[in-house]
């Protein structure tokens, strides 16, 4: 894999830097401690560290709400911290991906408190600004994400401005050509700090119907999904007119031209919209857009082969050259090892999962501590911190029970992330799933990761092969990828019960051992039947 290709199939760790390491004693994780665990991500054998923001913000939505985007928050460390973690990450092969918030700011950002102040100074255009109807109400009937009306009234100016998110996250006006030239002027200040590329905040948020025309309503029946149920209005609206705007491939474009100047940067688009798979594609197709993207679409509660398969077939289906990255967690869903493993998860599935992710056709993120098989950890809502878990408070319980603190050292005081109270409780659940206590047993989950990714690296079918689903059992997930003249079966359980496979008309060449997973194995008297045990793998190559 090339220094410019390195992101086709390559394994991105997404780090939650307020819950990684403590350097200084305040109880937030930090530059420092990202620096100071370097060594351990590297072994972990991924390919890069994808960083949630750390800028300057007033951490409302912790960090997902800049105020000034130059600038590290001195909550994480300084410039000097963060040009040491590209140094030191860059020793150690491991790329840097940073967080990038495109669609709208802090309401402290200099750009807002400008806008905000009349309809006729420098910055004026900058937001998306709508004068109320004649009634004085908003300007028509979109929502925000975190509850609620998705406008709010300025007096000074006598208009609404929009935010999608929270009301201290005002969007910009990427209408606005000098709005998308700062934009661009302010990734090309992180390019030359020397990052390796960026993950994409809400890119699908940077455009807003110029007419602001109404959502339409969803019918009942089709308001599940991409995380909203029916406990937020959110979900009873199709987001056609602020969301997915077809102006936003033309900023990709800008975007790409930009990045492409900086050989082996790489852009990750976060898609949510009422179609996320026919947005990955179109973001992604030639060599002008994104190198890659993902949805939600794995981070739901649906955990089935059906629909696995029926996901990944959806978007291969239409992404001709586009290129997918997959993820089953990160710090906006619950964790894996509980929202799919329900009451059944044990390591041999969490293991399971982990491979599972790792043979799809695409690129992986992984959020910290699915290597540890971490579940959601409970959280009292005297505890929350979340703004959409206070919110929503008791039917949606927020974003925290998968942001709490890595457990470094079982016998160390908060679990050895610091010498201080932490932000959020460290879950007395999570201690004996430790780092120290994993890497002492050679059969952890932790050891199974660094062990399967290993094994990956030697298998370039996986990183960049083809892939094609077969008919199986509804427990078992199926499918060959292919790379020239090399065919790859893989097989997963997905059941805590014993399933088989029938070969039918595949032959075996040669069944594959090394990636230390439990699998699955022929079966003595029926040598065309697969045997798979519980939450088992079976990977073997085939004529």
């Amino acid at each position: 894999m090339s220094q410019v290709t390195w992101w086709r199939g390559g394994v991105i760790y997404q780090v939650y830097p307020r819950s990684l390491m403590d350097s200084n004693g305040d109880g937030v994780g930090d530059l420092q401690g990202i620096i100071a665990k370097l060594d351990y991500i590297a072994s972990l054998n991924v390919d890069a560290i994808w960083i949630s923001p750390f800028f300057k913000s007033p951490m409302k939505d912790f960090g997902y709400d800049i105020s000034d985007y130059l600038e590290i928050d001195p909550l994480f460390g300084t410039m000097a911290d963060f040009e040491q973690l590209i140094d030191q990450a860059h020793q150690r092969n491991i790329k840097v991906v940073i967080d990038q918030v495109l669609s709208h700011t802090s309401d402290q950002h200099a750009w807002f408190e400008q806008s905000r102040q009349s309809r006729d100074n420098d910055k004026a255009d900058w937001y998306v600004w709508a004068d109320p109807k004649d009634d004085g109400s908003a300007p028509n009937n979109w929502l925000a994400i975190f509850g609620g009306c998705a406008w709010e009234w300025e007096p000074r100016r006598q208009q609404y401005y929009l935010h999608n998110f929270l009301k201290s996250q005002p969007d910009l006006n990427f209408h606005c050509p000098q709005v998308r030239q700062a934009v661009l002027n302010n990734v090309e200040f992180w390019l030359k700090k020397g990052v390796d590329g960026f993950r994409l905040d809400a890119i699908t948020f940077c455009y807003h119907d110029e007419l602001l025309r109404d959502n339409p309503a969803k019918p009942k029946d089709q308001r599940q999904g991409r995380g909203f149920s029916e406990d937020n209005p959110y979900a009873y609206q199709y987001h056609y007119y602020n969301n997915t705007r077809p102006q936003t491939v033309g900023f990709i474009e800008e975007l790409r031209a930009l990045i492409n100047r900086y050989p082996g940067a790489v852009t990750l688009g976060e898609v949510s919209s009422e179609d996320s798979l026919a947005t990955m594609a179109e973001y992604t197709q030639g060599d002008d857009r994104l190198h890659m993207a993902y949805s939600f679409e794995l981070l739901t509660d649906d955990f089935s082969a059906a629909y696995i398969r029926q996901t990944v077939e959806e978007l291969e289906a239409s992404i001709g050259d586009g290129w997918p990255c997959w993820a089953i967690g990160n710090h906006d869903v619950q964790r894996v090892a509980t929202r799919w493993g329900k009451q059944q998860a044990n390591p041999t599935m969490v293991k399971m999962l982990n491979a599972m992710l790792f043979s799809l056709r695409g690129s992986v993120c992984s959020y910290q501590g699915e290597e540890l098989g971490l579940t959601e950890a409970p959280i009292e809502f005297n505890q929350l911190q979340d703004p959409f878990g206070i919110t929503f408070w008791p039917m949606f319980k927020g974003r925290d029970g998968c942001r709490t603190p890595m457990p470094w050292v079982k016998s160390a005081d908060n679990a050895g992330f610091s010498n201080a109270q932490p932000w959020l409780p460290i879950s007395a659940q999570h201690i004996n799933s430790a780092v120290d206590v994993q890497e002492a047993d050679s059969d952890s989950i932790l050891n199974s990761y660094r062990h399967f990714l290993a094994w990956r690296k030697q298998q370039n079918v996986l990183i960049d092969g083809d892939i094609q689903f077969v008919d199986a059992h509804p427990n078992v997930l199926a499918f060959v990828r292919t790379l020239g003249s090399q065919r790859m079966l893989v097989l997963f359980n997905l059941s805590i019960q014993q399933s088989h496979f029938e070969l039918a008309d595949i032959k075996l060449n040669s069944v594959l051992d090394g990636h230390g997973l439990a699998t699955g194995h022929q079966d003595q008297q029926q040598a065309n039947t697969i045997v798979l045990p519980s939450f088992s793998s079976f990977y073997a190559f085939i004529d």
